[in-house]
């Protein structure tokens, strides 16, 4: 019965990483980035980038209702103001003593998978949140399609150095007690 369990468990293990790797590619005239760049990697910057993070996203979620990029742009651009606004009202609420500059733009960025969805490297169009200085860590989501994830206040989320959601299975759980990976 063990070995049946662990044969369905590594079967199960391979299916998983193949379907992960099997991202489809996408287009880079379809999505739109949010960019936010800390003012330096102090413990009390990365966390006020968070705060400005959850705000732009809390500002912009009220009422988003693009249908595609070009129409996610406009409603970006009408909430300008509202942006800088919410970003300016984060920092200041944590007694940071910088502002935050909203650029619009064609930036680069790294091949990113989304939900299945691959995001190869290049230029993106984007909206980059410039914190101070904008000398540290940033983090980075897709803004249209609508993929940004943010952490609530029963679960927070955790990303890996590079920005990226870390995602936790049971199965691979299981796998690695399993196997003492």
């Amino acid at each position: 019965m063990k070995k049946l369990t662990v044969i369905v468990s590594l079967l199960l293990a391979a299916a998983l990483v193949l379907a992960g790797t099997a991202a489809k590619r996408k287009d880079r005239a379809d999505c739109l980035r949010l960019h936010v760049i800390a003012n330096s990697d102090s413990p009390e910057d990365q966390s006020a980038k968070l705060a400005v993070r959850d705000a732009i996203l809390a500002c912009v979620r009220e009422d988003f209702e693009a249908e595609d990029a070009d129409s996610a742009r406009l409603e970006l651009m009408a909430k300008g103001s509202s942006l800088q606004d919410a970003a300016e009202k984060a920092l200041s609420e944590r007694g940071m003593d910088y502002g935050a500059q909203l650029v619009s733009g064609e930036f680069d960025f790294p091949d990113r998978d989304y939900c299945g969805e691959l995001y190869p490297a290049g230029r993106y169009e984007a909206l980059r949140v410039i914190l101070g200085d904008g000398e540290g860590q940033n983090w980075w989501c897709v803004m249209f399609p609508p993929l940004c994830l943010i952490e609530t206040e029963d679960e927070k989320a955790e990303f890996n150095e590079d920005g990226t959601l870390v995602f936790k299975s049971r199965i691979w759980e299981f796998i690695k007690e399993v196997f003492g990976i």
